[in-house]
């Protein structure tokens, strides 16, 4: 498995439900990957790029923006409050906007700064205690709240359950961003982008059918 591969994956599920691949971004997910692999990956062309921590993207990703001007890099991991700075000094993007707190934060930031990446509100579909997100049934009052803050509400992300039928969970956040006229869908991962794309899903996060298994970090 690699890029071309994946790039692969999504025409073919494209053109099984009637979608021009162009509505599809591959966010490749390089947190925990030697820097070798990341530059690979980028000397193949590819510019949309996935991290989980801000620190990590810290390390990693001036260097190679100076050099590969073209690369925006989004947030996909959850977001402590006292790293919101440093991430939208980092990030084009940040997907796991989950709590009033945070949106105010970013808002006050963004006033301050003059700038904000785009923004996706994390919807946590399946409920799950232990994982971030919006819950389903205050969705719609947190992304009202978010756009009176004048933030640029991109759409919505979600990440299923792992022993769930994640299309029960695309289904919902689409419904969710549909009516709230919202058109970005962050969904889908290797496991499951093909389903997430039938449904939708206008981003989607690859990280070691690209670059293979994720190095851990020492201790």
């Amino acid at each position: 498995m690699g890029l071309m591969d994946i790039r692969d994956r999504i025409a073919n599920a494209c053109q099984e439900v009637g979608r021009a691949p162009s509505e599809v971004e591959l966010i490749a997910v390089s947190k925990v990957q030697p820097l070798d692999r990341v530059e690979a990956v980028l000397e193949q062309g590819h510019t949309l790029f996935g991290e989980n921590r801000v620190q990590e993207a810290a390390d990693k990703w001036p260097d190679f923006k100076a050099r590969f001007p073209n690369v925006s890099v989004h947030l996909i991991g959850p977001l402590q409050s006292n790293k919101t700075r440093q991430a939208m000094e980092l990030f084009d993007a940040i997907h796991s906007v989950d709590r009033p707190k945070l949106a105010n934060g970013i808002a006050r930031l963004a006033q301050e700064l003059g700038h904000c990446p785009d923004l996706f509100i994390q919807v946590n579909t399946g409920e799950e205690p232990q994982k971030a997100g919006i819950l389903p049934a205050d969705a719609d009052g947190f992304i009202s709240e978010a756009r009176a803050l004048d933030l640029p509400i991109k759409g919505l992300m979600c990440i299923p359950p792992a022993e769930e039928t994640p299309s029960l969970h695309f289904s919902l956040l689409r419904k969710i961003a549909e009516r709230n006229g919202l058109t970005g869908l962050s969904m889908g991962m290797s496991a499951d982008f093909e389903q997430a794309i039938a449904f939708g899903a206008t981003h989607i996060r690859v990280g070691s059918a690209i670059f293979g298994d994720r190095v851990k970090p020492d201790a």
